[in-house]
């Protein structure tokens, strides 16, 4: 279940969430000043007595670093303001009238230990000049610590676009709510560590079908006392040209809650360890088995005429299982037709070369909404297929059209290893065959393959990291 606070609001959606508070009888100024003070704990917290200086833009962004720095005043910090603009909106002018400390329009020789960017936010859409780029670059080279308040100044906050040239910083701190800057490349890897400042707005007020959610860790639980393998679910794994691809998937499978995972050769022998099955059977016979409970295709399938041959086997199955498409599956969607919209639960897991080539097929409309492209993306080809999908990289978006839109903070960036898409198809399959919804599946696998990858460390392979998806569910009972 999504919680209020890890939904992610456009800038227009903040927007219409503050005027709420304030149509209830709150005023600008009254947010303004819970949104600094709340900013100041955090600033406080990381400068542990050190010298801080903030950096306030013309804006309500602005507004809230003289409350912050006021805040911080108080408490006996040595404190810096840095304004190169005068406030241009009344609530920035009365929390600049009530900063009883200096302010310097030029930054250029201050350094100290903090940072504190509050110079634009949300709603930037627009470079910033070279004269603001060069101080916001200077100001943070010159301090140990830097922490950008709402967004650091030059991101777009509805798709995390770098409009101008953004320093690195060490911590972000999100007002109110999250925004789509917060969690979408390419900004979202200069952001350092992320926290939300609460601000008193309901963001579950402004949610649509299209609003997002950071990904949380799922709830899983032990089987049933009275559960067998086939209650736990059967996961059957498509074998094609590349058969190391269909074991890796199978040994996350088998660690990610399904009771029995074996693999279809279609008449090959398959050296397998002892606790993996493999059917040899034809592969039209080996998936009329009524007790197979989920479907995972496309992992080392292959491109060929045999590999379309076993993909139109599988759509053209008489019973509706759950299926996962994974990586040449994908690539022969086109070649072989599209199934169409049916009640089959599918699930796709296309990462942005996938995408672009499903796109390519199945011919989106031009018009987008006023979202992320990737995210955009993943909507178009939920309503073109009918199918959940998986959006994969280092900002993985997952969409179904009926459930939700989420969005999965960076795992590590050792996944960017062959195999590990594998692992990823594996664990989907697994939690679809225990009998999940195919949105809730893939938020799921998705969270359970970015913890596998942080507990297996550096440099690790994928077949390490299959063999960490059991202790990454081991933290979600």
């Amino acid at each position: 279940m999504t919680r209020p606070n890890d939904l992610i609001l456009t800038a227009v959606q903040m927007q219409a969430a503050e005027q709420a508070l304030i149509d209830a009888g709150s005023s600008v100024e009254e947010l303004m000043q819970i949104a600094g003070k709340g900013a100041a704990e955090w600033v406080w917290r990381m400068a542990s007595g050190r010298p801080v200086t903030v950096l306030c833009g013309p804006g309500n962004n602005g507004g809230d670093g003289y409350v912050i720095a006021e805040v911080l005043r108080r408490r006996g910090l040595a404190v810096k303001v840095v304004a190169p603009k005068q406030p241009a909106t009344k609530a920035a002018q009365s929390a600049r009238e009530a900063f009883q400390g200096n302010i310097s329009e030029d930054g250029a020789k201050i350094s100290g230990s903090v940072f504190v960017d509050c110079l634009f936010g949300t709603g930037l859409s627009r470079p910033l000049s070279s004269e603001l780029v060069s101080l916001l670059a200077g100001l943070a080279a010159q301090h140990d610590f830097s922490i950008a308040v709402d967004l650091p100044s030059g991101v777009d906050a509805d798709n995390g676009a770098v409009l101008s040239p953004v320093p690195d910083f060490d911590l972000t701190l999100a007002l109110g709510a999250w925004k789509w800057g917060h969690w979408m490349l390419p900004a979202a890897t200069q952001l350092g560590e992320r926290r939300l400042v609460e601000i008193g707005i309901d963001a579950s007020a402004q949610r649509d079908f299209v609003t997002g959610a950071v990904l949380q860790k799922p709830a899983l639980k032990v089987p049933d006392t009275d559960a067998h393998k086939y209650s736990r679910g059967l996961v059957a794994i498509v074998a094609g040209e590349m058969t190391g691809a269909a074991k890796l998937a199978a040994k996350a499978a088998m660690s990610a809650g399904a009771g029995y995972v074996k693999i279809l050769s279609d008449g090959r022998d398959i050296e397998t360890p002892s606790d993996l099955v493999v059917d040899a059977r034809p592969l039209g016979e080996a998936l009329s088995d009524e007790r197979i409970a989920s479907i995972l295709i496309g992992p080392g399938l292959g491109t060929g005429e045999v590999a379309c041959g076993r993909l139109r086997a599988v759509f053209g199955m008489e019973r509706a299982v759950p299926t996962v498409l994974d990586a040449d599956a994908l690539n022969l969607i086109g070649a072989v037709e599209w199934p169409g919209p049916s009640e089959r639960p599918y699930l796709l897991t296309p990462h942005g070369g996938e995408v672009a080539r499903l796109r390519s097929v199945f011919e989106p409309p031009a018009k987008k909404p006023p979202l992320p492209d990737k995210v955009h993306q993943a909507i178009e080809l939920d309503w073109m297929t009918d199918a959940t999908i998986v959006a994969k990289g280092p900002d993985t978006v997952i969409f179904n059209r009926d459930a939700g839109l989420a969005v999965s903070p960076a795992a590590s960036s050792w996944l960017s290893t062959a195999g590990t898409g594998d692992v990823l198809a594996g664990i989907a399959a697994s939690r679809l065959a225990t009998g999940e919804q195919p949105f809730d599946a893939a938020c799921q696998a998705v969270w359970l393959h970015g913890e596998a990858a942080r507990l297996a460390g550096p440099a690790f392979s994928a077949s390490r990291l299959a063999g960490k998806v059991a202790d990454a569910y081991a933290a979600c009972l």
